[in-house]
């Protein structure tokens, strides 16, 4: 892709041809915009994967919880079902806000 130069007046080749066409355009602004939202992606992978791990450790005393409680009672088991939504939810919105070229 071919760039002419405001000043030079010559064509030039751009530097980062990785960078999609909707970002080459952006401005300033609109690059630390862009930036932040890619940090609360990482952001809210992070705590997805936080999630996901407790919900693992959770399942060892879901199996308890669901052989030996009586009745509707399974307070693990619906915490361990919680702590899954949320792991899930929190990653795909991390996945979702992380759309895009990455930085590095």
């Amino acid at each position: 892709m071919a760039v002419s130069h405001p000043l030079r007046g010559d064509e030039g080749t751009m530097a980062n041809l990785t960078i999609p066409a909707e970002e080459r355009v952006l401005a300033p602004e609109q690059v630390e915009t862009l930036d932040k939202r890619r940090q609360w992606g990482l952001t809210f992978q992070v705590i997805a994967g936080q999630f996901a791990f407790f919900a693992v450790l959770l399942t060892l005393w879901t199996g308890q919880d669901l052989t030996y409680s009586p009745g509707w009672v399974r307070p693990m088991f619906y915490l361990n079902v919680l702590t899954g939504v949320l792991a899930v939810t929190f990653g795909l919105y991390g996945t979702w806000l992380k759309r895009g070229a990455q930085e590095f």
